[in-house]
């Protein structure tokens, strides 16, 4: 969907997009669901079909924003209060939108 010049203009360059189906949102998701574990680069592109090339690009800008850590080669979610937040907004979300909720057509 395009956007505005003047949007365009005007969104500073580092934003991150995390809306659901984005690459930073699918790596937050997989990575939220697994918090009990780190993965390497290679488990995550795996497991999240994104490709390889982009996961360590995506794991550098949510780093970046304190969004995920990362020890060696393995990398994992940030257990705090923002991550803890998204994820509750996350959950809602999604559950808000599902046929238990609405009902089937």
């Amino acid at each position: 969907m395009p956007i505005n010049i003047d949007r365009f203009d005007e969104e500073p360059t580092e934003v991150l997009n995390l809306q659901e189906g984005t690459q930073p949102y699918r790596i937050l998701q997989f990575l939220a669901e697994h918090d009990d574990k780190a993965f390497t680069q290679t488990e995550i592109h795996e497991a999240t079909d994104i490709n390889r090339g982009s996961v360590g690009a995506v794991l550098s800008r949510l780093e970046d924003r304190g969004l995920v850590r990362h020890r060696g080669r393995y990398w994992t979610i940030r257990g705090d209060d923002r991550l803890a937040s998204y994820a509750a907004q996350t959950q809602a979300s999604s559950a808000s939108t599902t046929d238990d909720y609405y009902g089937e057509e």
